[in-house]
Parts: C-alpha cells; structure tokens; sequence
C-alpha cells in the first residue's frame, strides 16, 4: 500500500534547467548592452562551465565569471547581469503540465506529499513558493537537512523518518537515476522515473514505472493500491 510520495523538485515538478537557461541567456544579453567584451555564446558556455565546476547552485556565479574575464567585478556589469537574470527566472519558473491537477487529485486521495531535494533549503523553499507549492508538501527536505546528496541513503531515511512510514509505502518520484532511482532503491521504496524531465538521455532508468507525462502517476497508484476508478 503506498501512502505517501515523495517528489524530487527540479526537473520532477518545475523545468530547473529550462529557467536556468533562459536566466543565464537573459543576464548575459544584459552584460552585454552594457560593454561585455564576450560574444553571447561563449559567454554563456563559460558561465556554464563554471556551475558544471562550483554546482548548479552556486549563488555567485556571475561574480566569478566576470572575475575570469577582467581580473575584477565591474559592478555596472555586474549589476545588469542580476537583474535580467531575476526578471528571466521569475518569468520562466513554472511547473510541468498536470503537476498542479495531479498533486491535488493525490492529495484528495489521501495520499500525503513531500519533497526530497539536493538544492540548499533556502533555494529550494523559494522555488516552492513562487510556484504556489508551498502548503502542498509535508515534510520537504533539502541538502542542509542531512549534509548529504542522493544517492546517499541518509536523506531518503530521514524523509522516511519525518513521514513514519516504511520505505515500501512511500513512492519516489525523480529525474535522475543514478541519483533519485538508485537512492531510493537502497532503503526500499518503489520508484517512478520522470522521463518528462530528463536531461541525460537516459535509455534505461531501472526504475519500476517510467513517466512520460506526471498525470500517469494516477493510475500507476491505482494499480499498487489496488484501487479502481
């Protein structure tokens, strides 16, 4: 009997990376109008270098790049570079189709819902607000709750911890094999691969249910619960 779900956050119920390209695109072309000396293309492909070298997270990535290209942060440069990049992300956050219908139709099931992420907890609290999420998942646990990263199994324990159940009642729901897939397979939970999501190409995920749309979570939950609708 699967009693709760338990959802990875970027690229399972918003398209982090789609917002991360159109951020970095928009904060570059703001440099740019303001003297970059950097074609745009390699600009970006330099910034993102950098988060593939400090995390995708990393909050002062502009700083450092501009710190590559002159040897200092030139603070109008700079400047332009924050503020397109916060008008682009807060324009292009935005959930997956059938996220929103599909975690109210699981919730009016009974079924509880919570969020295991990598991101910091601050980071990963503001996406959940500005994508109107915030009340929906119980508990959400993030990067500063473990100090650990999946596939270690210390996050994925301590989500099953805050919710009391057993892992082979908790359904896990992510874009990453190797990470959300193989993670979750340690501790006992059934999983549910976001193809929709995927951003490696991944042929096989070894996970136990494939998504190509969130909306299929429904009657995948029928058929373990034993339900019928």
């Amino acid at each position: 009997m699967i009693r709760a779900v338990l959802f990875d956050l970027d690229n399972t119920l918003t398209d982090f990376m789609r917002m991360k390209s159109a951020s970095i695109a928009a904060a570059v072309d703001g440099m740019v109008d303001m003297g970059l000396k950097l074609p745009a293309d390699e600009a970006r492909q330099r910034i993102f270098s950098i988060y593939e070298r400090e995390g995708i997270e990393h909050q002062r990535v502009l700083d450092l790049f501009l710190k590559e290209v002159y040897g200092r942060v030139p603070p109008e440069l700079l400047a332009a570079g924050i503020v397109h990049y916060r008008r682009a992300r807060d324009s292009s956050l935005v959930t997956y189709p059938h996220v929103g219908l599909t975690l109210m139709e699981l919730l009016r099931r009974g079924l509880r819902l919570a969020v295991l992420s990598d991101a910091p907890a601050l980071q990963a609290w503001q996406r959940l607000h500005q994508l109107g999420l915030q009340h929906l998942f119980k508990p959400v646990i993030t990067f500063d709750d473990t100090g650990e990263r999946k596939p270690s199994p210390k996050p994925f324990l301590h989500a099953l911890a805050q919710l009391g159940l057993p892992g082979e009642e908790v359904l896990m729901v992510g874009d990453w094999p190797e990470r959300d897939m193989i993670g979750a397979q340690r501790v006992g939970m059934p999983t549910a691969f976001a193809r929709y999501g995927d951003t490696f190409g991944t042929v096989e995920s070894g996970a136990d249910f494939d998504l190509d749309d969130i909306l299929e979570l429904l009657p995948i939950l029928d058929r373990l619960n034993g339900t019928t609708r």
